[in-house]
């Protein structure tokens, strides 16, 4: 089973990014797998719950296991660079997905996976200067805004997308923030 649910969400991410939309029938992509639309349909219900399943396979792999282990390290120039490659070498991928329906579906699995590491990584730097639900607000309110810059730079940006101008970008917002929440600890 695990090898099927690799090679299904696996074909389902390489179809969409090729063809650049997310209209891509079940179909196809069992075909793509070596399954039957049948197994799809028993273990998906649907296309567009697969798709979401790839998503959420791809940000997970990619974007948060490799970074559980580090949550302080959560907010540096390395995890900004990371993040910046991954949505790049996704593209297609991603502008296919957030031009769907189940785009807002799409933003609640991705923000679901990277609010809790971003509470980590402020709670990290910050601790108990920063009041908790400040904290809940603040990692909920970043990934959320991280998420909307990043699908305008999918959407938008200069082809080829440059990662490095993405970081330095999330960076300076990172500081800005990071700037104002310790002006803001060390008057409370």
């Amino acid at each position: 089973m695990r090898r099927t649910r690799a090679a299904l969400l696996g074909a389902a991410t390489a179809l969409v990014s090729a063809r650049g939309t997310a209209n891509v029938p079940v179909s196809d992509i069992a075909d793509a797998a070596g399954v039957s639309r049948q197994l799809v349909y028993l273990h998906y219900g649907d296309r567009d719950t697969l798709l979401l399943e790839a998503a959420l396979d791809l940000a997970r792999r990619e974007l948060t296991e490799p970074w559980e282990d580090c949550p302080g390290e959560a907010v540096g120039r390395d995890r900004a660079l990371a993040v910046a490659r991954h949505f790049a070498a996704h593209q297609g991928f991603y502008r296919a997905m957030f031009a769907t329906a189940s785009a807002f579906a799409l933003n609640q699995v991705v923000s679901g996976l990277l609010v809790p590491l971003r509470r980590e990584s402020l709670l990290a730097r910050f601790g108990e200067s920063v009041p908790a639900r400040t904290v809940d607000d603040l990692a909920v309110f970043v990934t959320g805004g991280g998420a909307a810059l990043m699908a305008a730079w999918l959407d938008s940006g200069e082809d080829p997308l440059d990662p490095e101008a993405m970081a330095d970008r999330l960076q300076s917002i990172g500081r800005l923030l990071t700037t104002a929440l310790e002006a803001h600890a060390h008057r409370t």
